[in-house]
């Protein structure tokens, strides 16, 4: 029997929603940067090459505030070490400076604000700094500031600011990671009679996914099952933690489990998170810790050898 949670179904971040665009069209984050010094928020390009270029950056190599679950001791000095949860990621862009010809600073200035106007949902915020790569996060604009003085007959402005938040204080690889693997299956061994080459069949397949996180921090996956199967279920081999669900998934369904939202989607539309059977852990505390991690998928008895588990993630930073 599947359980039942209590509690109000989570929204789900969009995939990309990109400002300066119409709704439904996405593009993959970062897509625009091309050189070290340039920030990407949504469809806006900051840096080198745009005529927006910045001094500095702050709160994107700090680590965020934390909050400690540390507990005093009553009887000894120090304190009972307890959990450390980072909160959101403040990050600012400083030295702001927007040069264009004196014809055209309007339409400059207005595009910068245009990019960065307040927001319900949160658009991917790119960076890249140094020979490590870009890196990502989900943020929005919280604050802007653009000097109203000489520089707009001048064609250059000095001294603008933009600060945006990050719910999610870990920045992320741009590139997607994808693992796949179908459920196990027997090899169908040598044939009789023999003959030389040996032909042992085609290998099969044992159900085993290895996923690796490259960042240093743990790093929420979303994973989808694919049918037909039935009560499909992925182990974390180190940790024994399970995401079972009590559910037939007929050809062409997928059940997507995002771990980070908490949330499980039939075919990207009605929740099955009810469907959760009593050994499956909850979806936000599956996670991938640092390094690899072994899964292992498996369903029930009436399932086909073509169904398949998918593990998506990021490798995550702080």
């Amino acid at each position: 029997m599947a359980r039942r949670r209590a509690g109000h179904p989570r929204r789900q971040r969009p995939r990309s929603c990109v400002a300066g665009k119409g709704e439904g069209v996405t593009m993959a984050p970062g897509d625009l940067i091309s050189r070290p010094g340039q920030v990407q928020y949504g469809d806006l390009l900051l840096g080198p090459g745009t005529p927006y270029r910045w001094r500095g950056i702050t709160g994107w190599e700090e680590l965020p505030a934390l909050d400690s679950g540390s507990v005093a001791r009553s009887d000894a000095h120090g304190a009972y070490p307890g959990l450390l949860l980072a909160q959101a990621r403040t990050i600012g862009l400083d030295g702001l400076i927007v040069r264009a010809p004196r014809d055209r600073i309007g339409a400059v200035v207005g595009a910068l604000n245009a990019g960065t106007v307040p927001r319900v949902d949160e658009l991917p915020l790119v960076a890249w700094l140094d020979d490590r790569g870009p890196l990502l996060v989900y943020a929005r604009a919280v604050r802007r500031s653009v000097p109203a003085g000489p520089g707009y007959r001048l064609g250059t402005i000095v001294g603008g600011a933009v600060e945006w938040v990050a719910s999610d204080p870990r920045r992320y690889g741009v590139v997607e990671q994808v693992v796949a693997a179908t459920l196990p299956t027997s090899e169908p061994g040598l044939s009789w009679p023999m003959g030389w080459p040996l032909n042992f069949g085609t290998p099969g397949s044992s159900g085993a996914l290895v996923v690796v996180n490259a960042g240093d921090a743990e790093s929420h996956p979303v994973v989808e099952f694919r049918g037909p199967v039935t009560t499909p279920a992925l182990t974390n081999i180190s940790t024994g933690d399970v995401l079972e669900y009590d559910i037939p998934l007929a050809a062409g369904d997928v059940l997507s489990v995002d771990t980070r939202a908490g949330t499980v989607l039939l075919n990207r539309g009605a929740s099955r998170l009810y469907s959760a059977t009593k050994r499956s852990v909850p979806e936000q505390t599956f996670t991938l810790a640092p390094g690899v991690t072994n899964f292992a998928f498996r369903a029930g008895p009436d399932s086909e050898p073509t169904a398949t588990a998918t593990v998506r993630h990021r490798p995550a930073y702080w």
